[in-house]
């Protein structure tokens, strides 16, 4: 089996998270941003922005702004488990907001009026790739990381408290940290029902 595919099986959504990574928040910074530039995209857009969070405006982001809004929109009874969740999220030792920028999408669309309807599909495509590649750059280094989606609850406060461009859109939040406790077993459904392979 190749390292790659070593890799791959390594990477798992984390959510016992804690703050013993011995990267500094330069080298964590480092190695986020270059995943994110090397992560393909089509016509090499770039179109994958990102924010990242450490220290307290991590734990605020988690404890205070989406917190405030999940506490407007969770029935009470419920919302005793949601606490918990952001709890183990702020534990991390960070958290990257994964943004897709609306305008590079419209200028493509305006440039190549042939695939306009293709770009936005792309655009997701783009960002799935960028944070697929972040995950396992993070899991290379032993560092959990899961991924939630809050947005849009949580976009117009974020906007407002860094400043965020209004053409970003907000698609993945994603704390990250020391890895406190293993992913559970996974589980894959028969081959036969996922593939079909054909020609010799």
């Amino acid at each position: 089996m190749s390292n790659f595919l070593d890799l791959q099986k390594q990477r798992r959504s984390i959510y016992a998270l804690g703050k013993k990574v011995d990267l500094s928040k330069t080298e964590l910074t480092e190695l986020i941003q270059n995943a994110i530039k090397q992560a393909p995209s089509a016509f090499n857009s770039q179109s994958s922005r990102a924010v990242i969070l450490f220290g307290q405006d991590s734990v605020d982001f988690w404890n205070k702004i989406a917190y405030s809004e999940l506490e407007k929109v969770t029935p009470k009874e419920a919302f005793e488990g949601t606490k918990a969740k952001l709890a183990g999220f702020a534990a991390g030792v960070g958290t990257i907001l994964f943004f897709e920028d609306q305008d590079v999408i419209q200028n493509l669309e305006e440039s190549f009026p042939l695939y306009a309807d293709n770009f936005q599909p792309w655009s997701e495509q783009a960002h799935g790739i960028a944070l697929y590649a972040t995950w396992l750059a993070l899991a290379e280094q032993h560092i959990g990381m899961n991924v939630q989606h809050y947005n849009p609850l949580v976009d117009a406060k974020l906007a407002e408290k860094y400043d965020i461009p209004a053409n970003w859109k907000l698609r993945t939040q994603a704390p990250f940290g020391s890895i406190e406790a293993p992913a559970g077993e996974k589980e894959f459904m028969a081959d036969q029902e996922r593939f079909k392979v054909f020609g010799g």
